[in-house]
């Protein structure tokens, strides 16, 4: 059964809020980073792959966020703008900040690393002046992204969005999306992870990105009911704990829901979590059961992976329901 109720007088479906950066892909597969001559570059950063996702499907998608005055701030806006994503609550910062960088490597299909550059970067400078309650009132759902907790102002700005959200009946869902490059202490990310978390309806993470807001409890057989329990007392519905190859697992109040796997020609491993957010919170928009949405969010989390990049990645819905339509005829094995 699908829990979570959406204010179906909305006029918008999604908004995101959070980190704008580049991707660099490496364009030589099978080789480490100090070997490869290119890149090929994209709009990067998770809260923004999420909302590029959601608008290939079809929902009328706006952002919050801020991006530097440079060439590479205005590239992310124009893509943002060309994927019908509404940019009028993007900030253009004057202060000189930098784009956040992420090249990727592509060793082999199983092994591949990020190296992110995140040393002053525009997106973490967001005020909570520059939210706009208005704007985040229009919308059935906002995603918040773990990244965009880690250092002030954007931390600040994160949790007023928080409180414009639950104010107006606007569902809230917690991408945790820890990185460690700009967070101080384990400490900190655990204690601001918890305060967003206590205020959100959906939360999808990594066994261990929970592992990571756990770090003051005793749950150490990491057992992902006692994770998932824990949010019942506050606001959450869902709680999704990803095991990377070996699936997913969906808890509500009473019931839990393993995610079914497609089979991909895998190029990369990063984007999978992103396309699968995407996928899974456009089912709970149409009022599927959760194991559908899962289903759903795991093929397209397939055809990402057997891609080259995250952000231009993101599949249709026709290009979904045509890729499981495949795999059940064994098409794709």
């Amino acid at each position: 059964m699908n829990p979570i109720l959406f204010d179906r007088t909305k006029a918008k479906d999604f908004a995101a809020i959070g980190r704008l950066c580049i991707d660099l892909n490496a364009n030589e597969f099978n080789r480490p980073m100090e070997e490869t001559r290119s890149f090929t570059k994209y709009v990067g950063g998770s809260p923004a792959n999420i909302a590029i996702g959601m608008s290939r499907l079809g929902q009328k998608t706006g952002f919050i966020g801020k991006v530097a005055n440079d060439q590479m701030g205005r590239y992310i806006q124009g893509y943002l703008e060309e994927n019908q994503i509404d940019t009028s609550s993007i900030v253009v910062d004057q202060t000189g900040a930098m784009t956040g960088l992420a090249f990727t490597e592509i060793k082999s299909p199983t092994d591949c690393i990020i190296l992110m550059y995140r040393d002053n970067v525009a997106d973490l400078l967001l005020q909570t002046s520059e939210v706009n309650e208005e704007y985040i009132k229009q919308f059935k759902v906002l995603l918040i992204s773990g990244t965009a907790l880690a250092k002030s102002p954007s931390r600040e700005a994160v949790f007023i969005a928080l409180e414009y959200a639950r104010k107006h009946n606007v569902i809230v869902i917690f991408d945790i999306d820890y990185r460690p490059y700009t967070w101080a202490s384990p400490e900190e990310t655990a204690i601001y992870y918890n305060l967003a978390a206590e205020k959100c309806d959906v939360i999808i993470g990594t066994r261990e990105e929970f592992d990571r807001m756990e770090c003051f409890e005793q749950n150490l057989e990491r057992d992902d009911r006692i994770t998932a329990q824990k949010w019942f007392g506050y606001h959450a519905k869902i709680v999704v704990i990803k095991h990377g190859k070996e699936g997913s697992i969906a808890y509500t109040r009473d019931a839990s829901y393993k995610g079914k796997a497609y089979p991909s020609k895998v190029l990369k491993t990063f984007g999978a979590g992103d396309s699968y957010a995407a996928g899974f919170i456009y089912g709970l928009l149409q009022g599927w059961e959760i194991d559908r949405c899962m289903s759903f969010g795991g093929a397209a989390a397939s055809i990402v992976i057997s891609r080259h990049s995250c952000s231009e990645a993101m599949p249709t819905v026709q290009e979904i329901t045509d890729y499981i339509d495949q795999c059940e005829k064994g098409i794709i094995v």
